[in-house]
């Protein structure tokens, strides 16, 4: 089952999607597309709602810093990393793997 289509997703804009009761952010950088939990581990925010700048999102609520590819915190307040997802790009059809 398809989460998403690859047409639909805007380089540079996340979008949150719920799946198996999570919420997960999913973002596009170039050709390629990212899954990482939704919610910022040093506050109760939305990542989806951040801003990306290469493989970064930044938290829009204190601006901490994630990778997109790995879900590592980059920079404070955050320390812990959120979760990553493994995302299937066929055609146009995105999946993430949970």
């Amino acid at each position: 089952m398809s989460d998403l289509s690859f047409a639909t997703l805007t380089a540079g804009k996340p979008v949150r999607i719920e799946k198996n009761g999570e919420s997960i952010c999913v973002a596009r950088v170039g050709d390629q597309v990212f899954a990482i939990g939704d919610t910022c581990s040093h506050s109760d925010a939305s990542l989806a709602e951040g801003d990306i700048t290469d493989f970064k999102i930044e938290c829009w609520l204190h601006g901490a810093e994630f990778d997109l590819r790995t879900g590592e915190a980059l920079t404070p307040p955050a320390v812990a990393p959120v979760k990553s997802y493994l995302v299937t790009v066929d055609g146009d059809s995105v999946t993430v793997e949970m």
